[in-house]
């Protein structure tokens, strides 16, 4: 069908983009550049080897320097062991868990080579064509399962392509007393929903809260094992522990770059390590290494009879590591048989350990953010389909322009809000937000439906303070620059630490060190950032309040909230270009992430072409709060 061949041809040229991308990070550059890029480890010391399942040796690294650099080693990614004496001296294996600075690598192999032993080693990281390997055979699967042979209407794929309409039981009425009206509705549409259910959630509405305590409906409902899923290990791990503490039995599926100590007791690798019958695996394990040892001794110079008996040794020592396999796979199997909530990233839905496994649910959160080719890996596994999420912030990550241009960006949940609305619910009750925050976001993206809860209406920092307040830098000259591939505005960036001064000094009237509001301030240009946070950082006054100042850009906020937030909207010059703020989705963001004030700073007369922009002004006109930067330039 043309619907997954569309598809699959968008997932071939961001493959492309993302390769070529890959190549100029790494090719002919040096490796102390690719480790500042978080693309490799270097120096490294193997800490630990043992072997693995099947002909596989598991082999423990540790970064020995450059701790506070950050990197993009994740489970399940392709690295390359490297030596610095020959650059031919590599060896590629999968990452198999990642921690702090140790990482385990698994590679296909009796024994580590020689090279290994001489120089300094090191790890890059290698394209991730697992991903989208996995991607594209989960687009081949379902496009057989509409056009095959076996093709059924009433399988989930006929309904997310359009071909029929979801399907409702008798509605349900199970009543929490710890939920909304709308929330309490979204559980029951969850719990009446044959094979799909939308939960919209706005920013601070309690969506998180709604898919915990459906999914514990659904436990005590059908009794049957539920698989979640959401596009990052961040907000996986969120969920996995929220259900945690519901006490219910959760199993988390890889093994993310920093997961807590609270986390890792759930974690597949634990619960395997703490099973009965680890010690008896871990004898046979001991056993089938001394006969490997044994078999090494006769590395060179040996006649036919040491041949004969190095073959035989590690023969023994491979029988013995196939009991060691089925032992693992016998305690793998019965620990996810006993979980009632499986959790994992998108991708890691195919995981080895959970391949063949079909669920009668599947819940993918964050949908909203969620590339549409990832989410068909979990929803083959699946007879019913849960999408929570908010299409109206930030969209997926796509490195090409050509295929988000033509349909990449668009998200299943977008497609099946606007196909199936007998399927959503919008959770229309949020709990951050002052109303005047919440009242610009609430009608230019989702159609004025937000209420704010009695507890946060109007909760305000002190006594006559605004909660919104746009100060607009037209006339003032502050151009914009353009830094490489990223924009900075200098003098945009020394009015917002003026503003701040002087509002930080009216906050210490009403507040002590120790109570002082979370402030931050954020950019949707990384330049921006760079150029703001270093001033920030040595202004003496800033200086004082550190602890509570966070400076970003708006992507890095996403899912965070502050007391206060800044916003520097950096765009000014005489062509009324805006570039990266037309996307609208990207200041929803920025501006919900505001509890109690929230303070925007741009150049009107560049942002006037935009419709969005020039309401945003006008809202605040009708606030009374809209002012011109020069009213602070000339006291």
């Amino acid at each position: 069908m043309e619907y997954f061949k569309a598809l699959q041809e968008l997932l071939k040229i961001e493959r492309d983009e993302d390769f070529k991308q890959y190549q100029a990070l790494t090719e002919r550059i040096p490796v102390t550049i690719r480790r500042t890029n978080g693309l490799a480890w270097y120096p490294i010391a193997i800490r630990n080897t043992e072997l693995s399942r099947g002909d596989y040796m598991s082999v423990e690294f540790e970064r020995t320097t450059h701790h506070e650099l950050s990197h993009q080693f994740r489970f399940g990614a392709m690295v390359a062991l490297f030596s610095n004496h020959d650059p031919a001296d590599r060896l590629e294996g999968a990452i198999t868990y990642v921690g702090g600075n140790r990482c385990r690598v698994s590679f296909r192999v009796d024994e580590l080579p020689d090279w290994t032993r001489d120089g300094k080693l090191g790890l890059d990281l290698l394209f991730d064509n697992n991903s989208y390997n996995e991607m594209e055979r989960a687009l081949k699967e379902a496009n057989e399962r509409l056009t095959g042979p076996q093709a059924s209407t009433d399988d989930l794929v006929a309904l997310l392509t359009g071909r029929r309409a979801p399907v409702f039981e008798e509605r349900h009425n199970y009543a929490i007393g710890s939920l909304n009206e709308k929330q309490q509705e979204a559980v029951n549409k969850i719990l009446a929903a044959k094979d799909l259910a939308i939960v919209h959630g706005p920013p601070g509405t309690g969506k998180t809260t709604t898919i915990v305590e459906a999914i514990k409906a659904m436990l005590k409902k059908e009794k049957k094992q539920i698989l979640v899923v959401a596009p990052s290990n961040t907000a996986v791990d969120l969920l996995t522990e929220k259900l945690a503490t519901q006490g219910l039995n959760v199993l988390r599926i890889g093994n993310p770059a920093r997961v807590s100590d609270a986390l890792q007791s759930l974690t597949l690798d634990h619960k395997i390590s703490t099973h009965s019958e680890k010690k008896e695996i871990k004898a046979l394990k001991k056993q089938a290494s001394e006969y490997k040892n044994m078999a090494h001794k006769y590395k060179r110079n040996f006649g036919r009879a040491e041949q004969e008996q190095r073959k035989a040794l590690f023969a023994e020592a491979h029988k013995i590591m196939k009991e060691v396999e089925r032992h693992e796979q016998y305690i793998t199997d019965q620990v996810i048989s006993n979980a009632s909530v499986i959790t994992c990233t998108l991708v890691s839905a195919n995981h080895y350990t959970i391949r063949d496994l079909t669920f009668e649910t599947v819940f993918i959160d964050e949908a909203g953010q969620a590339l549409e080719p990832a989410c068909w890996i979990p929803i083959l596994k699946a007879k019913k389909l849960v999408l929570a999420g908010d299409h109206c912030q930030l969209p997926p990550t796509i490195k090409s322009r050509t295929a988000a241009a033509k349909g990449l960006s668009m998200t299943l949940m977008e497609k099946t809000a606007t196909l199936f609305p007998e399927s959503l619910t919008l959770l229309e009750e949020q709990y951050r937000m002052h109303t005047d925050i919440m009242n610009f976001s609430s009608a230019a993206f989702y159609a004025n439906r937000l209420i704010a809860n009695p507890s946060v209406a109007f909760n305000t920092l002190f006594p006559g303070d605004q909660p919104f307040l746009f100060i607009d830098t037209a006339g003032c000259g502050y151009d914009e620059k353009l830094e490489e591939s990223s924009i900075s505005n200098v003098e945009e960036a020394q009015f917002v630490r003026r503003h701040l001064r002087m509002y930080l000094e009216e906050l210490a009237l009403h507040y002590t060190k120790d109570s002082f509001p979370s402030i931050g301030i954020i950019s949707p240009y990384q330049e921006q950032v760079k150029t703001l946070r270093p001033m920030i950082e040595e202004d003496d006054v800033c200086a004082t309040f550190q602890e509570h100042i966070n400076v970003n850009t708006i992507d890095s906020f996403q899912g965070q909230e502050r007391d206060v937030i800044y916003i520097s909207l950096t765009r000014s010059n005489a062509e009324q270009q805006i570039g990266f703020l037309s996307d609208i989705r990207r200041m929803n963001v920025a501006m919900t992430r505001a509890r109690k004030k929230l303070v925007i700073i741009g150049d009107g007369s560049t942002l006037s072409k935009s419709e969005f922009y020039m309401k945003l002004m006008h809202f605040a006109e009708s606030l009374e709060q809209y002012q011109s930067a020069w009213l602070y330039l000339t006291d």
